[in-house]
């Protein structure tokens, strides 16, 4: 065999790098042949998920001969009451990842303008690039996505698609819900904007809008996951929430037997389990507030968060911060930091069990020592 690779690929797939948005702790344990001790660098959550969610799960797994309901009728009717919109307002796929890869294959053709923020979440970019989309990218302002930066971006370039997380990753900030209905209102309907709201459980209740705030607006479309707060990152649970008409484009493209059967029961029981989710929310909540003392105590900020993680300023540039985050790699504690300046100023630590915290606190005095 050649170690060429194949010779039909399409031109633009040619041209594209081969990429991995996030390279995950079990490829840096390949690489640096440390073992992860505190896995807090990806935003799980370490918490777990809800002990009926693992019951079902359980359940389920003499069912995982069977392919899951293709219409996933049950999770649309739980969520649709969930959240106080219909079930034709909804739009199951394998995580947010999988239904942002299929938004911009509904809306893309190669060369189209796609507006985001410069150091915003970069699988978004992964499926722009992979469709042959062209990035139109707008600096954060004050650690914030710019609102109004976005809007001018997708006017300028009459863009038909435009993505906006809040809260956001990687800075953890986020925008009140009258800024976000604002903006999504004030976008021009040929532009779809999609609404990342992976950490909306996190988020303080006035930064999150009502579910029929923006439900009459076909240009939106609001992700959500069971990926974050419900603990079920490794499931790939992901909702879309919009109009009917624009959600229904998603039948003609996804994959109709892409959900796991198990974790589809497991995602029902988690949602059923809304108890359990509140003291989850409680521990990142504590977690948030000992990750930014322990910040504090190392002479280091720690930036305001809505999220499952926090941003912490390291007070100088790009090497400082990498040099941080390979440093406590060599104690076991796995964190990352945001991939562009100035946000790369920053290390990011998610919340986590208290054994992980206090190998993040036992760690990064040394690590700090080691570096001044």
């Amino acid at each position: 065999m050649s170690s060429q690779s194949f010779c039909r690929f399409t031109p633009l797939i040619a041209s594209l790098p081969s990429t991995v948005p996030f390279v995950g702790p079990e490829a840096i344990e390949r690489q640096t042949g440390k073992a992860v001790l505190a896995r807090i660098g990806a935003n799980e959550s370490g918490f777990g998920p809800s002990p009926r969610a693992m019951a079902a799960l359980s359940e389920a797994a003499a069912d995982i001969w069977k392919y899951n309901d293709p219409e996933n009728h049950a999770l649309k009717m739980a969520l649709a009451a969930h959240h106080g919109v219909k079930p034709d307002n909804l739009a199951i796929g394998e995580g947010i990842d999988d239904l942002l890869g299929l938004t911009v294959r509904l809306v893309i053709e190669p060369g189209l303008p796609v507006v985001t923020s410069f150091g915003g979440y970069p699988t978004f970019n992964f499926h722009v690039n992979g469709f042959g989309g062209r990035l139109v990218t707008v600096p954060y302002r004050d650690d914030r996505e710019d609102l109004d930066g976005l809007l001018e971006a997708v006017k300028r370039e009459n863009a038909p698609l435009v993505y906006f997380a809040n809260p956001d990753n990687p800075m953890g900030s986020w925008w009140d819900a009258t800024d976000v209905v604002r903006f999504a209102r004030a976008l021009p309907e040929t532009c779809l904007l999609i609404l990342d709201e992976a950490y909306g459980e996190t988020a303080p209740a006035n930064a999150i809008p009502p579910a029929d705030a923006l439900i009459d607006l076909p240009n939106v479309l609001r992700m959500r996951t069971f990926s974050k707060a419900y603990g079920l990152a490794g499931a790939r649970i992901g909702y879309a929430i919009g109009m009917p008409g624009t959600v229904s484009a998603f039948d003609k493209i996804r994959n109709h037997f892409g959900m796991v059967r198990s974790s589809t029961a497991a995602a029902l029981a988690a949602l059923s389990d809304q108890a359990y989710l509140r003291q989850v929310i409680g521990r990142i909540a504590v977690a948030r507030e000992r990750i930014a003392a322990i910040a504090t105590e190392n002479g280091l900020t720690a930036l305001p968060s809505a999220t499952n993680f926090v941003a912490i300023d390291c007070g100088r540039d790009q090497p400082f911060a990498r040099a941080i985050v390979d440093g406590l790699m060599q104690h076991g504690v796995f964190i990352r930091m945001p991939g562009v300046a100035p946000l790369n100023r920053c290390i990011r630590v998610s919340a986590g069990l208290e054994p992980d915290l206090d190998l993040f606190a036992e760690s990064l005095p040394k690590v700090l020592a080691a570096l001044r």
